[in-house]
């Protein structure tokens, strides 16, 4: 992954389809991104595009395969594979319903009672980590007229799978191949990953060694074409320190809350030591196409700290209600909250910006979500219409509006940042230091390569932010 600026969109967020959304970015964001991560462009029932149909074909109204690799052309691209799940209307579900054992497609799905051949007892249940307010299996009737509880650990539409098994064990390998040989594709996204270990009487998420062992098969069939994985695994900072220590890449999911305390706080020590001990392998984010993660922040913040931060952030955000982020819309308790970074920040945009300062001067590489990279505000009328929470931050640009907002300050202003953090030689060096200056306020993140240097010094109590660069030639400031 190249270690510079990468974009997070969906396939029809910027322009109608991908060949407008390529133009968009060719045209008008030249030497401000090195990658996108398209979001899942495939045929999906639901979660848009996150219940996928089948891998091997691109959704018709987003274009097509030679759509995609043509933006690979210009851009590094990550997709997503969703390695716990598919979707209840794909072939492979529907032809197991259908023909039950004779299918090629047996073992595929994960039948309750072939966990729990004497039922599950109350313990058991309680133990099993849940995304959604009902059971994690629905009722599935086969052609035959027999009736099972089929695992799905998410909406109903999308049905897990056994990647452990002689069935799911080639599924993967024939799914991952066919994705990994498209020109263009540099890193697949392994999306739900920790859900994909289903072992009774655990919590059914992350367990090891299966959860290494699935990795290590993964990569087995991806590396051949020159593509790395990035597993996704929403939970307490730890996992990802585990996972950095097998080598993977993994996700910062922790650095949003943690500035968003020094933002409200006027107090950046959590923000410093977490920057101070984070993986160094990491892809950082600010915000993404779910909310911004709470669980993830455990212990780097106190419990007082997080319900601060979270209360803050309901007072901030431009319209917010905690019900967005409630099971009345589609979520489970404060597993997340759905709102914008802009609009978290107050819509401010000298925090704004001193923000996605932080992060390109953090370890690792930075991804901008779409709608951040044009400082989006909480699209509420979209969230009322669908009832979907995370809809906040998902409204959809058409070209003439992409185009209008490039224009505004803010974004003029964060499209130089980007272009500063692609092509800054310090950041090729992994020398980073962070401090804090007598006032636990100030937070000062030094990057250096050999004889170049960056320095970013931002002040949370007056929302301020200054970066210094050092060449073989001499010092300079310079102004976004």
């Amino acid at each position: 992954m190249k270690n510079g600026v990468h974009l997070i969109t969906y396939a029809d967020s910027l322009g109608g389809d991908i060949r407008e959304l390529h133009a968009i970015l060719k045209n008008n964001l030249e030497g401000a991104l090195v990658g996108i991560h398209l979001l899942p462009f495939y045929p999906s029932s639901a979660d848009r595009g996150f219940a996928p149909i089948t891998y091997r074909e691109v959704e018709g109204r987003f274009g097509s395969w030679e759509d995609v690799e043509s933006l690979g052309d210009d851009f590094d691209l990550t997709v997503d594979f969703m390695v716990n799940h598919v979707s209840s209307h794909s072939s492979w579900f529907k032809d197991w319903i259908e023909k039950g054992s004779d299918s090629n497609w047996d073992g595929l799905f994960i039948p309750v009672d072939r966990l729990y051949p004497d039922g599950i007892s109350e313990e058991d249940r309680k133990t099993i980590y849940t995304r959604k307010p009902r059971e994690p299996w629905i009722p599935v009737e086969f052609s035959d007229g027999s009736v099972r509880n089929i695992w799905c650990t998410f909406s109903e539409e999308q049905i897990d799978i056994d990647v452990f098994s002689k069935t799911g064990r080639r599924w993967l390998k024939e799914e991952l191949s066919a994705l990994s040989s498209h020109r263009g594709i540099k890193m697949i996204r392994l999306d739900a990953a920790g859900y994909a270990t289903k072992k009774p009487g655990t919590r059914f998420f992350f367990e090891e060694p299966e959860i290494i062992e699935l990795f290590d098969r993964c990569k087995a069939v991806t590396s051949p074409f020159g593509v790395e994985l990035l597993p996704e695994v929403h939970e307490h900072h730890s996992y990802q320190e585990r996972l950095a220590g097998w080598g993977l890449p993994v996700y910062d999911f922790a650095l949003p809350m943690l500035i968003l305390y020094a933002f409200y706080s006027g107090e950046a020590s959590p923000l410093a030591g977490w920057l101070k001990r984070c993986p160094r392998n990491c892809v950082t984010t600010l915000d993404t196409h779910d909310g911004i993660g709470v669980v993830d922040v455990a212990d780097l913040l106190s419990q007082d700290q997080i319900d601060f931060t979270v209360n803050t952030l309901y007072e901030k955000g431009s319209n917010m209600n905690r019900r967005y982020s409630s099971a009345d819309y589609g979520n489970l308790d404060l597993y997340q909250i759905n709102c914008t970074y802009y609009s978290a920040l107050g819509e401010n945009d000298d925090a704004y910006l001193a923000a996605r300062a932080i992060q390109f001067f953090a370890p690792g590489v930075p991804q901008v979500y779409y709608v951040g990279l044009l400082a989006g505000v909480n699209d509420i009328k979209l969230v009322e219409e669908s009832r979907q929470g995370r809809n906040i931050n998902r409204h959809s640009y058409s070209v003439k509006e992409a185009k209008e907002e490039l224009e505004r300050p803010v974004v003029k202003r964060l499209l130089e940042l980007m272009k500063f953090r692609n092509s800054e030689p310090a950041f090729s060096g992994n020398d980073i230091k962070v401090t804090l200056e007598a006032e636990v306020g100030v937070l000062v993140i030094r990057r250096k390569n050999g004889e170049y240097q960056a320095a970013l010094k931002v002040d949370f109590k007056h929302q301020t932010m200054q970066i210094n660069t050092t060449t073989p030639d001499g010092q300079s400031s310079i102004v976004i």
